[in-house]
């Protein structure tokens, strides 16, 4: 228990850092003065100072932080942050969003190479495969699936091909029948029993079914596939985004067996735990899928964001001058406390009723 809540925090604080690291590392890169880097935030616990930059760990230990000389601007300095071209100060802020990115495609190249990535395979298929499993993709509405509520995303456990558990499922119509159900890293019970005479396209269950296995790949072919999945993980997740705020909007329904869930820094950080249990690569794959999430999420337009700060750079293009700084730091502030309520409010809400 105490290695996996271990890992968990390491997970999380570690992609903190490297996301600091991003911004720092560009700002170096073009010659402004990095006061302070940062593991956790203040008050300080003990620093160093290297250069011109100190390097420091402090007492909250939820993320990391780079104090850029004249990042608050009205100073001018060549070493500053508002006495760079504006080129450069957007890249210093991309920086951290890009390191999201690569850290995540790295990730993903050595689980390639090393365990493989999980993949759709057919039942046929067994060459460089492990893990093979049964997973639920839809869950027909008013099926017997949905009533004992089964979703997307279980697994079957017991089978590892689609053709064995259909066959199994034919075999005992009109029978109760007890499976097995994989959800995360939560073993279930499902007493379910197949109907006779299904709805056309449902099947006895009412379910939809694909067969899922870890596809593992040369060393030459890691890194590129690393770089195809983080790809096709920000698509998912974006995809997933517009999804969801459709369905706010009533412009379209979302799949029957997916629940919406928010979750914050708890549930996230229980979610890790959970993947480390069941094995590093599914915690490294979490670990780089929460990477391109934040990427994500660090390009919204919202001030005390990345995405904020370039839309406050922009306007500076736009005007020919910046914005009041202090101005700035307000709009910023207040945006950064209602990002603090939000979390806590998520925390409270959703994340202890369902880690406690």
């Amino acid at each position: 228990m105490f290695f996996t809540i271990l890992a968990a925090f390491i997970g999380l604080v570690g992609l903190m850092v490297i996301h600091e690291f991003g911004h720092f590392i560009l700002a170096k890169k073009f010659g402004i003065k990095v006061e302070e880097f940062g593991i956790g935030y203040p008050p300080r616990l003990f620093g160093k100072k290297i250069g011109e930059t100190v390097y420091s760990v402090n007492l909250l230990p939820f993320g990391a932080f780079v104090k850029v000389y004249g990042e608050q601007g009205g100073i001018e300095d060549y070493h500053s942050f508002s006495g760079k071209p504006m080129w450069q100060r957007l890249a210093i802020v991309f920086g951290g969003v890009i390191s999201f990115w690569v850290a995540a495609a790295i990730i993903l190249s050595i689980v390639a190479g090393a365990w493989g990535l999980p993949a759709a395979v057919s039942d046929e298929e067994n060459q460089r495969l492990a893990d093979p499993k049964v997973q639920i993709i839809e869950v027909a509405r008013n099926s017997p699936a949905q009533a004992v509520d089964i979703r997307v995303g279980d697994t079957i456990v017991g089978f590892s091909k689609i053709k064995d558990f259909q066959s199994f499922v034919a075999g005992n119509k009109g029978q109760e029948l007890s499976l097995t159900i994989k959800r995360n890293s939560e073993m279930l019970t499902k007493k379910i029993t197949p109907r006779l005479n299904p709805p056309a396209n449902e099947g006895p269950l009412g379910v939809a079914m694909t067969r899922i296995a870890l596809r593992q790949y040369a060393w030459y072919q890691a890194a590129p596939q690393g770089i195809i999945s983080t790809a096709k993980l920000t698509s998912n997740v974006v995809g997933s985004w517009v999804l969801v705020v459709k369905s706010l909007f009533g412009l379209a329904k979302l799949p029957d067996g997916v629940k919406l869930e928010m979750m914050g820094p708890v549930g996230i950080f229980d979610l890790l735990r959970e993947y480390f249990a069941i094995g590093i690569n599914y915690f490294l794959f979490l670990i780089a899928l929460i990477a391109v999430a934040l990427a994500l999420a660090n390009l919204l337009p919202i001030p005390a964001l990345d995405g904020g700060k370039i839309i406050f750079l922009l306007v500076e293009a736009v005007r020919g001058r910046a914005i009041n700084h202090k101005l700035e730091q307000r709009v910023t502030s207040a945006f950064f406390a209602l990002l603090i309520i939000l979390m806590i409010f998520v925390t409270i809400k959703f994340d202890i009723p369902r880690v406690f």
